[in-house]
């Protein structure tokens, strides 16, 4: 496909302090964009980042026929662009677009957008190890129509911004024995809005009362572990590795894959399957319990200080997380180009792809 790119006249760059770049703070200059009518896809361009043009009915506003997915790319020390096992985030993008009824996009038109929009911000990739500019893939519905139908017509973009490692203190967190983000059947495994609009309040509480984020608990009875705020949850457990299993309602996160991957090939036990407080709480009563941590894009790992469920705080020991340390190295080496990448888990954007209008 050709990308027609239309260049900012006024770049933003020069006013960004790559010391300071909170998560999600800033964008970048321009953004990748393509548009669904009539079955296909076309109209593919760069252009610089700028507001979206929506009708007030639109199915993307109303119904929330609106799905994402979050990844990074990163500068190693050759110099070249990388993303890491951008495939992965193509094949969910797909799946939450068939679960929202929504079309879904080529995987190599996909990658072909992902490395153009790269190597137009290229310069809009932080140094530091650990940084990145994160990449946020979208589709929304633009028909305007209150059918409560699947839209006609949608909108697929790529927008950027660099970002420092998110998260990067360990987090305190309280389970959630209320409000619910998801459930077996529902649209818990897509990323839409809609799942985060959900979540929004039990997180709001969870820090007014002092915590960082909260653990999701399965309805109706409050059990069964799903995730920590939006990330995938891991425990260890004397020398075992345990990550709730997908359920339908639980996130597949990338970041998650990857360290199932890892800890398999360095023969550290893990197991995939139910989780339930219970057992947490067994563990940490008799000093099994090593470690917990979150998997996600932003903050690659998550060190988990405290753990509380009712009356009950669990507090990890300090400066004892070995396994979820190695993961988050093995990660950031990959992505810095300080560790081999023997698996090819890295796809590098190189090739000259772009065509100016």
């Amino acid at each position: 496909m050709n990308i027609n790119i239309t260049q900012t006249t006024n770049s933003k760059l020069a006013d960004i302090d790559f010391n300071d770049i909170p998560f999600g703070k800033y964008t970048s200059d321009h953004m990748f964009m393509m548009d669904y009518d009539n079955g296909a896809w076309g109209d593919f361009r760069i252009v610089p980042y700028q507001a979206l043009m929506l009708d007030p009915q639109s199915k993307a506003l109303q119904y929330c026929q609106c799905i994402f997915e979050g990844m990074k790319a990163s500068i190693g020390m050759d110099g070249v662009p990388k993303l890491l096992r951008p495939d992965l985030n193509i094949e969910r993008f797909n799946l939450s677009a068939e679960r929202m009824c929504m079309p879904l996009i080529p995987e190599d038109m996909f990658m072909q957008a992902l490395k153009s929009i790269t190597l137009c911000e290229i310069n809009w990739i932080p140094k530091e190890v650990g940084s990145a500019l994160y990449l946020r893939p979208t589709m929304v519905a633009t028909e305007s129509s209150l059918g409560v139908t699947p839209s006609s017509t949608y909108t697929f973009y790529i927008y950027t911004g660099p970002a420092q490692p998110y998260f990067n203190k360990p987090v305190k967190l309280i389970t959630e024995q209320t409000f619910i983000r998801a459930v077996p059947g529902g649209t818990g495994e897509a990323k839409t809005g809609g799942n985060y609009g959900a979540s929004l309040k039990a997180g709001q509480l969870a820090k007014q009362n002092g915590y960082d984020q909260i653990i999701w608990l399965e309805s109706p009875a409050f059990k069964k572990i799903q995730e920590a705020g939006m990330m995938n949850l891991f425990f260890v457990i004397g020398d075992t590795v345990i990550t709730p299993k997908l359920s339908g309602a639980v996130l597949k996160g990338t970041t998650r894959t990857y360290f199932i991957d890892i800890l398999k090939e360095k023969n550290i036990n893990v197991e995939v399957r139910d989780i339930y407080i219970d057992e947490i709480l067994e563990a940490y009563k008799n000093n099994n319990l090593k470690e917990a941590f979150g998997a996600g894009t932003a903050a690659v790992v998550s060190h988990i200080a405290e753990i509380t469920h009712g009356d009950i705080q669990m507090v990890l020991p300090a400066d004892t997380e070995k396994i979820s340390t190695m993961l988050y190295n093995e990660i950031t080496g990959l992505r810095a180009g300080t560790i081999q990448d023997k698996r090819n888990w890295l796809v590098s954007v190189k090739e000259n792809i772009l065509t100016l209008s």
